[in-house]
């Protein structure tokens, strides 16, 4: 399949929304069903919490917790460059059709 100037165009969309999200938020916490699936895949006995409360109620399940990821800054800056070009790039072929 050939990709033509709407596929561009929403490849980078959502290219470029994604690198405006990273860049607003600044960490994404894992639900505990991620985080155990995470802990299985990866063959981690435990799983480290930021929160201090929640190893105290969780001693005999460390996998349980919630596992907190922060990207680093230059992902968001990254795919919103990388967004703008297919978007422009997109905006400069010729129409579908």
């Amino acid at each position: 399949m050939e990709l033509n100037r709407n596929h561009y165009l929403g490849i980078g969309m959502i290219v470029l929304l994604l690198g405006l999200q990273f860049r607003y938020v600044d960490s994404f916490q894992l639900t505990e069903d991620t985080t155990k699936f995470l802990a299985k895949r990866l063959k981690k006995e435990t799983v480290v919490t930021q929160n201090p409360l929640a190893a105290i109620f969780r001693q005999n399940n460390p996998v349980a917790m919630k596992k907190t990821i922060r990207p680093p800054k230059w992902i968001g800056w990254s795919m919103i460059s990388v967004g703008a070009v297919l978007v422009i790039q997109s905006l400069g072929m010729k129409k579908p059709g």
